[in-house]
């Protein structure tokens, strides 16, 4: 609930800004919550000097719409902004200044936000130029004013189906439920944001015209809807995101990253062969996973607990002889996991009918593994709550392992017959298994024939029954097997581009490789190609 003051304080003229300069001059600024940009403020200045040199000499560029939304968002972008510049691109960052996707802040606090961004970003000109979602009065003579046009059909769409997800990211639920006032109204919230920025950066890529737009994520919230105004103007747009090793990014040229499209990375890369070392690199990380150990400049465990062994944990979970049919999970809320629905509406409604169906089918056992990431989030609705909602009295056939289970997921890789998964890249690796893996979501190693894909509920079933009838004739055969290895080398360690500064611990990167280290030719033999394909140029392999 916003403060009623702070909101009649934020409709008059000055308040916010003559509050903001007498805070300032007694250097104590109001508390703002998460949404700090005070180590940023202090470091531009340095920055920036350190880019001249580069940008003086640097040929001309494209013109770059630079998107970003929320404190660390902001933090990086003004940092990456200025590697652009530093390369020759005319780089315009747009903000979108609040912390706070998911609910009201009053109008005098979000006006001091943007007086607070105002500041931070202000020594990046005359290198970047930097413009607000929130404040018509922008520098370098670039205005927004969102005006009251209705936007095409198209974005109205666009905007209710981003919104749909921002509501289930937020919730941590699939289910949105438009009876019950607070789903309601933080759906009806994030229609209204959406569709302001829809219309700000709309008005703005008319009259700008850029090259290219960045954007962070590119699928939900206003990262979303940039995104997708971008390519109703066929504008290339490029979206990125990070995986857990450091130095790493994820690139995907006009589709967001979250959708992980690798075709590009199939065609260019998997008709080539596999060395020695490839097999060994991918049977390094995956032994690391089955190990419960860190890999390479991650500090993330996959896995809580070591592998015991496929017969002790046969022994533990009491399965016997009956074919094992596994169940691997996604996370519910993660990103990653929007948006990619083919036959089922959600995840919970695939999970739900599926274990109705096992629960008939006392010749196999399922096991259904809880992906152990739960953890990490345990606001969300766990899949082990979907099973028992739609099993209340659980078969004897039928094992749920929870996240914090004391079991390996890749012992039961080992020990099951066939594998379903919806998103997550387990049912990749139960295929380098030969195992036969039903694929029921929309992602990135579907379709790649080492999978059965159904499109549909008969088809499904119809699939369930195929194999179950003959587990052994569906077993992947030794061609399928090397592709999927082959694909797996190219999605863990091609698919991720190198790149300094990943957004968690982005001040230690940035300690590391500081700008003027970055456009080096130390630091370009490592990341220009990577900064190319940032500017929607084609990728190069070497």
């Amino acid at each position: 609930m916003t403060n009623p003051l702070r909101e009649i304080l934020g409709d008059l003229p000055f308040t916010a800004e003559i509050d903001w300069m007498l805070r300032s001059a007694l250097r104590n600024r109001p508390r703002r919550d998460h949404f700090n940009l005070d180590r940023l403020q202090k470091s531009l200045p340095a920055a920036v000097e350190a880019v001249k040199p580069f940008a003086k000499t640097a040929k001309t560029g494209k013109k770059v719409l630079f998107f970003a939304t929320l404190h660390y968002w902001i933090e990086q972008s003004a940092y990456l902004g200025l590697a652009l510049a530093g390369l020759g691109h005319d780089v315009t960052l747009l903000t979108l200044p609040y912390s706070e996707w998911h609910k009201e802040k009053d109008k005098f606090t979000q006006r001091q936000r943007v007086l607070h961004t105002k500041d931070a970003l202000a020594s990046l000109s005359p290198l970047t130029k930097h413009i607000s979602m929130l404040d018509p009065s922008t520098s370098s003579g670039q205005r927004l004013r969102p005006s009251t046009f209705d936007l095409p059909a198209e974005l109205q769409a666009d905007i209710q189906e981003v919104s749909l997800w921002d509501a289930q990211y937020t919730l941590m639920r699939e289910e949105v439920d438009m009876n019950d006032p607070s789903d309601r109204a933080l759906y009806d919230l994030r229609i209204q944001r959406n569709t302001f920025a829809a219309k700000a950066a709309l008005e703005w890529m008319q009259a700008n015209k850029p090259d290219v737009v960045l954007i962070p994520n590119g699928l939900i919230l206003e990262m979303g809807i940039v995104f997708r105004v971008a390519r109703h103007l066929g504008v290339d747009a490029v979206t990125y995101e990070f995986n857990d090793q450091r130095e790493q990014i994820w690139l995907a040229q006009n589709s967001s990253i979250m959708q992980q499209d690798t075709d590009y990375l199939v065609e260019a890369r998997c008709h080539l062969p596999m060395t020695d070392e490839m097999y060994e690199r991918v049977a390094d990380l995956e032994n690391a996973r089955r190990g419960a150990r860190v890999w390479g400049k991650s500090k993330r465990l996959w896995q809580y607990v070591s592998s015991q062994g496929a017969d002790t944990t046969r022994s533990l979970l009491g399965l016997d002889k009956r074919p094992v049919v596994m169940l691997a999970a996604n996370v519910l809320g993660d990103s990653l996991t929007l948006g990619r629905d083919i036959f089922a509406s959600s995840m919970t409604e695939w999970i739900t009918k599926t274990v109705q169906y096992f629960a008939k089918r006392t010749d196999v056992q399922l096991v259904i593994r809880v992906h152990p990431g739960e953890k990490l989030v345990p606001q969300a609705k766990s899949m082990g709550t979907v099973v028992r909602e739609a099993l209340p009295e659980l078969p004897s056939h039928i094992h749920v392992i929870g996240a914090l289970d004391p079991i390996n997921t890749y012992d039961l890789i080992e020990i099951a017959d066939v594998g379903l998964a919806y998103t997550t890249t387990v049912g990749l690796e139960t295929a380098m298994n030969g195992r036969p893996v039903i694929s029921c979501g929309r992602t990135h190693y579907r379709g790649r024939g080492i999978t059965l894909d159904p499109n549909t509920w008969d088809e499904y079933y119809s699939t369930l029954e195929k194999v179950l009838s003959n587990i052994p004739a569906h077993q992947l055969n030794e061609k399928q097997i090397e592709f999927a290895w082959n694909y797996a080398y190219r999605f863990f360690f091609e698919y991720p581009r190198p790149f300094p500064w990943r957004l968690m611990n982005f001040w230690d990167d940035l300690a590391v490789w500081p700008l003027d280290r970055v456009l080096s030719d130390e630091g370009m033999e490592q990341f220009k190609d990577t900064f190319g394909f940032l500017v929607g140029e084609p990728f190069t392999w070497k």
